[in-house]
């Protein structure tokens, strides 16, 4: 009995165990990571993006460095699967007046993958036709743009010179130059809304289905020099097998609902309202500094206007106490003969006494004419001094006179 039951219990727990990992299993099926590799490969390097990049470097040295630029992202291809965007270098070959610029992405060490290919070539009247071509096994059968720049690009001038060699990049794997450095691949609709940003909407993109250099391209790719490792380790991974019912690029996007980038009204549409919003936006701070500059000057005249109107009422104050100061100084009681000759003055000096007198304070106004009063009693006190003593003398010269009339008046008798 015992037998049986750890029997029945190790069953029990064998297939508890087997629908648990069965089932995690099947969630993690059904779990996706959305990367650069498992999306459409077409849909991480915009040819368009490319074109326009091309009209406005000064040579293909200036064009290697502004499709690798860190700062501006203009790929986002990560075909090694390293979780790092690709080296993108760039080969030329050259067959009369043709110019192949090749785009290969480096996947490692002597391992390239043709991305695009950059064709320039001038015609009998001297006329410049440019166009960015995808690779078959990236962007399906004669994937074309053919830009027509709003300018002469300044790459022309380098192409038709004498004794001009054809630009072979340098650099390799894990040999880059000092501006780049590898980074981290955009979700996919990350990209697609950023590269619409870095696609210069002055410039004509016009797709075209027929290859001008095709007898140049022929030999380029017979001739066992282009970039295939992508195809070799992936053959399954084309355009062809990927989409089946579209024949390229192009097609795809025609039909599919998620658009990878506008098209050029588009584009200069939402330029067009991004600097509406930048202009609205600085309009905005414009007004609301011009409005603080106008409150802080009216708080300024308002503070002014109040400074102004307590200066004025405080002179105002001012001048009435020293006017009051200056009549009570001069209406004292008219004991002496002093006030009574300053109260006899001319207005000319009553007017000098007021002005110099504003210039001095009450306190002052009021010890002057403390000083002035102690100076005229002191005169008044002398002159009654002065005065009796007069007086005196005056009294004592009747005496002697009277002496002297009495002396003469008693000789007289006398005689």
């Amino acid at each position: 009995m015992n037998a049986n039951y750890y029997i029945m219990k190790t069953k029990f727990l064998t297939l508890a165990l087997l629908s648990i990992v069965s089932i995690t299993s099947v969630f993690a099926q059904d779990r996706t990571t959305v990367t650069a590799n498992n999306s459409e490969i077409s849909d991480n390097l915009d040819l368009r993006a490319v074109a326009s990049i091309f009209g406005d470097s000064k040579n293909l040295e200036d064009f290697e460095r502004r499709l690798n630029n860190p700062e501006v992202p203009i790929s986002n291809l990560d075909l090694n699967g390293d979780n790092q965007v690709d080296y993108l270098r760039v080969i030329e070959t050259v067959e009369g007046n043709a110019h192949l610029i090749v785009i290969q992405s480096v996947l490692g060490r002597d391992t390239f993958q043709d991305i695009a290919t950059v064709e320039v070539e001038k015609d009998r009247n001297n006329r410049i036709q440019v166009q960015v071509v995808g690779n078959v096994f990236m962007y399906g059968n004669n994937y074309i743009y053919e830009p027509v720049y709003s300018f002469t690009p300044v790459i022309y001038s380098n192409f038709w010179v004498s004794n001009y060699r054809p630009y072979w990049s340098t650099w390799y794997w894990d040999y880059y130059p000092s501006y780049y450095y590898a980074w981290r691949p955009f979700p996919i609709f990350r990209y697609r809304s950023h590269i619409g940003l870095h696609i210069n909407v002055h410039h004509h993109y016009n797709y075209v289905t027929v290859r001008r250099c095709q007898n140049v391209y022929n030999n380029y790719y017979n001739g066992g020099r282009r970039g295939n490792a992508y195809e070799v380790q992936h053959p399954n991974r084309s355009f062809a097998v990927r989409n089946v019912n579209y024949s390229n690029r192009h097609e795809l996007d025609q039909r599919r609902n998620v658009r990878t980038v506008s098209q050029r009204g588009e584009l200069a549409t939402r330029n067009t309202a991004i600097n509406g919003r930048n202009n609205a936006v600085r309009n905005e701070t414009g007004r609301n500094t011009v409005s603080t500059r106008n409150n802080a000057v009216s708080r300024n005249e308002t503070v002014t206007s109040r400074n102004n109107s307590v200066r004025t009422e405080s002179a105002t104050r001012d001048n009435s106490t020293r006017n009051n100061s200056v009549t009570r100084s001069e209406n004292v009681t008219p004991r002496n003969n002093g006030i009574s000759r300053s109260e006899t003055t001319s207005p000319r000096s009553n007017s000098n006494r007021v002005e110099s007198t504003r210039n001095e304070t009450p306190r002052n106004l009021s010890q002057r004419s403390e000083s002035n009063r102690r100076s005229e009693v002191q005169r008044s006190a002398s002159s009654s001094n002065r005065n009796f003593s007069e007086n005196r003398g005056n009294s004592n010269r009747k005496q002697e006179n009277s002496g002297r009339s009495q002396g003469n008046s008693g000789g007289n008798r006398r005689g």
